[in-house]
């Protein structure tokens, strides 16, 4: 295996959060498995009827951003294009309940988290950086505990090369000693990298269909590295 690189100490670290730092998308997934279930229809197979809600998705999104309020959207849309009975109002609450039950979980930080973000702070500058509803994910970060680590916390509506210029002309970064950090190819590693940042990829099992992406090969005088776990950081940071 080829050894990973010392990189020296100095460096900007921005940070993801969702399934970067704590869990997150599994208790999608137990939310989706519920719904689909709930619908049990007789046409659509369970994989054909996610893919229709992966479908939903990407339109709310578009119209109306990431977070609860727009999951909770989607699984009902899904469910009034796919059901071929009409929506009751005990349909609706027990759709909008499976969308509850996200909101009421604990955050549960990824194992060395916590440690591992102590000691990198010794060494670089820390700055949050994830996307959503500000809300919600301002107050997952208070809720983990996490939120003293950090120099600077950066919420986008979307994590495309132009927010990463934006934090890097914002912070006066340089980019040769700016890391991405993150598990999603799609927002993390290859916006990131072709904003000018390097890169770290750090793999969850659990990472969310609509981030799934081929990871983009680091430019010329970039760096991309792969980890497989939170806690690795500290042996190359």
């Amino acid at each position: 295996m080829k050894p990973m690189p010392q990189i020296a100490p100095g460096q900007t670290l921005l940070i993801d959060a969702d399934d970067t730092l704590w869990e997150n998308n599994i208790y999608f997934e137990r939310a989706i498995a519920a719904f689909i279930s709930y619908l049990n229809h007789d046409e659509y197979s369970p994989a054909e009827v996610r893919k229709a809600l992966n479908e939903v998705e990407r339109e709310t999104i578009r119209k109306h951003g990431y977070g609860l309020s727009s999951f909770t959207r989607s699984l009902v849309t899904c469910f009034e294009r796919l059901s071929p009975h009409p929506m009751t109002e005990e349909k609706h609450r027990q759709i909008v309940g499976f969308a509850q039950t996200i909101a009421e979980q604990e955050i549960e930080l990824l194992p060395g988290v916590a440690e591992t973000l102590a000691d990198l702070g010794t060494r670089h500058r820390l700055i949050l950086m994830t996307k959503g509803n500000h809300a919600e994910q301002t107050e997952k970060l208070s809720r983990s505990g996490l939120a003293p680590h950090f120099f600077a916390v950066e919420i986008a509506a979307e994590k495309d090369p132009p927010a990463y210029r934006d934090v890097l002309t914002r912070h006066s970064l340089d980019h040769k000693s700016s890391w991405m950090i993150g598990n999603s190819p799609k927002s993390d590693i290859n916006p990131a990298l072709a904003a000018g940042l390097h890169a770290v990829f750090l793999f969850h099992k659990d990472t969310w269909a609509l981030e799934h992406a081929d990871i983009a090969v680091a430019p010329p005088g970039q760096q991309l590295l792969e980890l497989d776990a939170f806690a690795r950081l500290a042996e190359v940071f």
